[in-house]
């Protein structure tokens, strides 16, 4: 049979790790007394004295704090509260999925913002939700456009994109056939169609304003940093011949009545809030009061007021140019600075909204003599808008499609 041999037992390192247990266990109590002496008195008088001397105390007693983080990632939703100075592109429905590659432009370019819509121009959300009130509506698609929005939201942040959500406002297609008590009617009492088959939301009607703010207040607890209405508006077709309006509050009163409402709704969710208006409201007083958009009004109350300014869009003659899609950086220079001049007429108090243009990408086929818009017009555009002072814009191509080399 083998022998072992048996090693005497070191009765001293015994005693050591003994005692070094005892240690430990007497450690662990008294911990435990202080955590339960100080959530005791974290709420009186002697806890507030103790939590003065020694901030970390409050957080011990309570635990571990949940910060508010987008999924998976550290960045925070507040470092985002700060303004940019956005220089952005529109993306359609249709290319929002695309987003990775509009961030490879963003990285090649410089480009800082995304434009994306939240309510189409149909009238559609481009979001999958759970709130009663939209899905009552009728306008929640069983496989909306934006498809798991808290990662393209993540991707956004990590990239440092600024992220503005379009809200289509009282252009609507598919709530005044559900609901015909919130539509503009008729002199018949029909619902009011556009000769393009359009339906509009009755801006008169307030329950439209809680109805459009609902929607922006998902957009919200989505991640846009920014609510930017468009058709926020009247039809150019609707007059007192045509549709029924109110005879005691003009077209131009009750637009600006719902900016004012909507903007402070808005500005204490910590969100931006800004509103697209025609360029020609700038320029003419006559257009202002058909569409209902006033300038220097509407400005006292937005954060950001983006006129589409697009060269192609002015008519022959216009600050006496005769082809005005063929002299782009005047075209935005001259009208960007009449927008600041409106802005100036109001009291110093009330100069609020920065004026962000929409400039354009995309060439109009129809126009004579034909131009091709490329490289050279976006960059003329932009610089005509930094010689009036201004800091931001945003372009706008309906398809998606930008000209890369125009941002450089």
């Amino acid at each position: 049979m083998k022998k072992y041999k048996l090693r005497p037992v070191n009765s001293y390192y015994f005693y050591r790790k003994k005692k070094s247990r005892a240690r430990k266990r007497l450690l662990f109590v008294c911990s435990l007394i202080c955590m339960v002496f100080i959530g005791i008195c974290i709420n009186n008088e002697f806890g507030q004295d103790l939590i003065t001397f020694f901030p970390f105390l409050e957080q011990e007693a309570k635990g571990p704090q949940k910060d508010v983080y987008l999924p998976t990632t550290g960045i925070k939703y507040d470092l985002y509260k700060a303004p940019t100075k956005v220089k952005g592109i529109y993306i359609p429905p249709s290319k929002v999925m695309d987003y990775e590659n509009y961030i490879s432009m963003a990285r090649e370019t410089g480009i800082n913002s995304f434009i994306i819509d939240v309510k189409n121009d149909n009238g559609y959300l481009t979001f999958a939700t759970d709130n009663e009130v939209l899905i009552e509506k009728g306008v929640v698609l069983a496989k909306p456009p934006m498809k798991d929005v808290s990662r393209m939201m993540t991707r956004l942040y990590e990239e440092g994109i600024y992220p503005i959500a379009r809200v289509v406002a009282f252009k609507d297609n598919v709530v005044p056939k559900k609901e015909p008590e919130r539509a503009i009617k008729s002199l018949s009492g029909q619902i009011y169609e556009t000769s393009a088959g359009d339906t509009w939301l009755d801006p008169y009607n307030k329950a439209n304003w809680d109805y459009l703010l609902e929607i922006c207040d998902e957009a919200v607890k989505l991640g846009f940093k920014e609510i930017q209405f468009d058709y926020v508006r009247f039809h150019e077709s609707m007059k007192p011949t045509t549709v029924v309006l109110d005879e005691t509050t003009s077209k131009v009163d009750i637009i600006t009545a719902f900016t004012k409402y909507a903007c402070q709704h808005l500005q204490q969710e910590g969100v931006y809030v800004s509103a697209d208006v025609f360029g020609a409201v700038i320029l003419s007083q006559l257009d202002a009061s058909i569409v209902g958009q006033d300038f220097a009004a509407m400005s006292q109350y937005l954060d950001y007021i983006c006129p589409m300014v697009y060269p192609s869009h002015y008519a022959e003659g216009t600050f006496g140019i005769a082809y005005p899609h063929l002299d782009a950086y005047d075209i935005i220079l001259n009208t960007m600075e009449k927008g600041q001049d409106l802005i100036r007429e109001n009291e110093r108090s009330q100069r609020k909204a920065i004026i962000r243009p929409w400039l354009q990408d995309f060439t109009l086929k129809s126009l004579k003599p034909y131009l091709l818009y490329g490289p050279e017009q976006i960059k003329a555009q932009i610089q005509g808008t930094y010689d009036a002072g201004l800091e931001e814009w945003i372009f706008w191509n309906a398809a998606g499609n930008y000209t890369v080399d125009g941002y450089k």
